[in-house]
């Protein structure tokens, strides 16, 4: 349809919202922002010292958090584009964040081996949850926002309890770093890729793999459709594989 452009170097992550609007991240910095029936750039959101690695938009579209190798974390104001707030306390690059309690929290992923769950609105740290051996990759949060799942290069998930900052248990099987990390809407399954060439099914509640589906390159982002028992992953390859949880395999 067509393709924006304006971004001075890679793009990490792009966020979709209202259904006509998109914010992409970058190496160069920035975030921008686009409307998407034109394919025009409405603004450029500067204010981070490096790479921007992930975005999640809240709020009714209005407020955005923005993850970078700079360490921080920064909220945006998307109805004017001003920067809102700075969340630092990370001593590593942030790799992803997922906001939840409808805007009011959001925890972050870090390079130093740790989370951080964040007071959106006042900006203070609340907890650290520490348990990983090496850096952090990815998160999700379910259980009505009282759960977390992580994903680390240290090969392991681990759930969390988000109201505590207790760790409940790792899931072990992969043989490399796990890249991402998605849940079931059921809150009792769960989905994550590797570099191992895998993606694995859990049981949240057991924390055992149900199944493992191997691909023939390693595995770096996917996507679900869970009511129709399909995910869509991407390779380092530059390959797209189809995956079936009714009728396991890759195609």
């Amino acid at each position: 349809m067509r393709t924006p452009r304006g971004h001075a170097h890679t793009v990490t992550a792009v966020a979709v919202y209202g259904w006509k609007w998109a914010i992409s991240t970058s190496y160069d910095k920035t975030l921008k922002e686009w409307y998407l029936e034109s394919g025009a750039e409405l603004r450029t959101l500067s204010g981070h010292a490096g790479s921007v690695n992930a975005v999640a938009v809240y709020g009714e579209g209005k407020r955005a958090i923005s993850a970078s190798d700079d360490i921080t974390l920064k909220v945006w104001d998307l109805e004017s584009g001003a920067e809102l707030r700075t969340l630092s306390g990370h001593s590593a690059f942030v790799n992803a964040m997922a906001v939840y309690q409808e805007g009011k929290r959001a925890i972050s992923a870090s390079r130093d081996n740790t989370h951080k769950v964040w007071d959106l609105e006042s900006g203070v740290e609340l907890h650290t949850l520490s348990g990983h051996v090496y850096g952090v990759t990815a998160v999700a949060v379910y259980g009505n926002g009282k759960r977390a799942i992580s994903a680390s290069s240290d090969n392991t998930l681990k759930v969390w309890d988000l109201e505590s900052g207790a760790e409940l248990r790792t899931l072990s099987g992969h043989a490399l770093t796990v890249n991402a990390v998605a849940v079931y809407e059921d809150g009792k399954r769960a989905i994550s890729a590797s570099w191992d060439h895998t993606l694995k099914l859990w049981d949240l509640e057991t924390g055992k793999a149900i199944a493992t589906f191997t691909a023939d390159g390693p595995i770096k982002a996917f996507d679900a459709n869970y009511d129709k028992g399909i995910i869509v992953a991407g390779d380092e390859l530059g390959r797209v594989h189809i995956l079936s949880l009714v009728e396991p395999g890759i195609q």
